[in-house]
């Protein structure tokens, strides 16, 4: 009898230690959520900000992080909730987080380029980052992602074992890591996220690098440099968030066997809002506060002053 009433409180305690932490993240991920939110609409809502490459580039990212923390969380609530979904739907998850995970290091690659024309270039900048070649590089930057989610879905589709299985519904809890049971999966995964994070590594500190010495070599515009440099800086801390965001499953699993299941899930927890929700908010505190142009606008539609001069009205 005594050993029946502690597994009844064992599963008491452990159907309310997942509603705090689907609680808790998902409060969380509406903060920052509402955060990006009001950053995405104060750069749609004037005409510079539209048209001008650094900004656009900035929405598309912070777009991206926005997708993310929303995949992000589902997927968690899932986990948390032992909920199984069929193969087919969780791939769809798979493929489609898999493919906001690669946009984020290459548009950081595109906003630092757009610096050192800025700086290091600055009589051609104009010519070079017009909306229309923005527009193409956003498109080219997209289809790049999305053409190596293709490989990734065509090699999990054709090596995976679906002959094998009684039924679609998976029995396991759905993951990033489905993608990656098939070994050319794996392998393809491992390549392209090398090659993707070194060249995004490269071309920031190569572009900081340039910046260092052209501004060095100036005799006036020094706070534009300052600023470039202080950008691109921005740019390879946000590509360290990224990475560390990719580690954060294989750093689940191995410590996954070092923990009882109800510690698991309370690190877990925090793991999760350090690594995965905390960054996809930091983007928009960081860029909406430093920019002198998006400050006013950002902290205008944050605070939601439109709702309280109606009210005061």
């Amino acid at each position: 009898m005594q050993p029946f009433l502690q597994s009844n409180a064992t599963v008491r305690v452990g159907f309310v230690e997942r509603i705090a932490t689907i609680t808790l993240t998902t409060a969380f991920c509406s903060i920052i959520f509402f955060i990006n939110g009001a950053m995405l609409f104060t750069l749609r809502s004037k005409g510079v900000f539209r048209e001008t490459a650094r900004y656009i580039l900035l929405f598309n990212l912070l777009l991206v992080d926005t997708l993310q923390l929303s995949i992000s969380q589902l997927m968690y609530c899932l986990s948390a909730s032992r909920f199984t979904l069929s193969y087919p739907v969780c791939v769809l998850l798979a493929l489609f987080a898999n493919l906001l995970t690669r946009m984020s290091p290459v548009l950081l690659v595109a906003m630092s380029l757009e610096r050192y024309v800025a700086v290091c270039h600055p009589l051609r900048h104009a010519s070079i980052t017009t909306v229309r070649n923005t527009g193409v590089v956003v498109y080219a930057l997209w289809s790049f992602c999305f053409f190596n989610v293709v490989i990734q879905a065509f090699l999990f589709v054709y090596y995976f074992p679906f002959g094998q299985l009684e039924s679609l519904q998976m029995t396991q809890l759905c993951s990033y890591k489905l993608l990656l049971v098939v070994s050319a999966g794996h392998i393809h995964h491992t390549v392209s996220t090398f090659f993707v994070f070194i060249s995004a590594g490269l071309s920031i500190i190569f572009s900081y690098l340039a910046v260092i010495i052209v501004a060095r070599s100036m005799a006036t515009n020094k706070d534009s440099s300052t600023k470039a440099r202080n950008t691109l800086l921005l740019h390879l801390f946000q590509l360290g968030l990224c990475l560390l965001s990719m580690l954060y499953t294989i750093l689940l699993t191995r410590i996954a066997t070092f923990f009882e299941w109800l510690d698991f899930m309370r690190l877990q927890c925090f793991l999760f809002i350090c690594f995965i929700l905390l960054p996809r908010g930091l983007g928009s505190l960081v860029y909406g506060l430093r920019d002198q142009s998006l400050r006013v606008p950002f902290l205008y539609h944050l605070c939601c002053h439109v709702a309280l001069s109606v009210a005061s009205d």
